[in-house]
């Protein structure tokens, strides 16, 4: 395995999971009064899966599942299941082996709940923290699930 070009995969993985995160976050809190929000959003979106420590090819697949999903969380909570697609990204740019994939089942039954109690447009805040919370308990399970050897060798970046 060829060593990171930059950084070691713990900071890449952190500093790219802040900004998957905030960037759909300014995504979602996005209007047409504070556009520029929307194209930071974006930027932080994209330039986070970039920076993850992963093959060229996985980081290229969760920008392209992840980006239009998180774009559609503007149109309220009623959409909030889309956020099953950033969560299946961010598994696979983890390395996670199949065996952890049930962990889904979690994240979809948030993205069920939460449109029947929060429908409305005020209700996305509170929406999305709980979907955001109830994925990040599903990807430590992810990663308890696939055990250590698989989230301690990650392949490198080629040249």
């Amino acid at each position: 395995m060829r060593p990171l070009r930059w950084g070691d995969p713990a900071s890449r993985a952190i500093a790219g999971g802040i900004l998957i995160v905030s960037g759909a976050i300014a995504i979602a809190g996005a209007d047409t009064f504070v556009l520029w929000l929307l194209l930071l959003g974006s930027i932080a979106h994209i330039a986070g899966w970039c920076v993850m420590p992963a093959n060229g090819w996985r980081r290229v697949v969760a920008v392209v599942l992840s980006t239009p999903a998180v774009l559609l969380l503007l149109t309220g909570p009623r959409f909030i299941g889309v956020l099953v697609l950033p969560y299946i990204a961010w598994l696979l740019v983890r390395h996670r082996p199949a065996r952890s994939y049930p962990t889904l089942i979690f994240v979809l039954a948030a993205a069920v709940y939460l449109p029947r109690v929060y429908g409305d447009y005020d209700g996305m805040l509170p929406a999305l923290g709980i979907e955001l919370a109830v994925m990040a308990g599903s990807a430590w399970a992810a990663r308890a699930v696939a055990g250590r050897r698989s989230s301690r060798s990650l392949p490198r970046d080629p040249p």
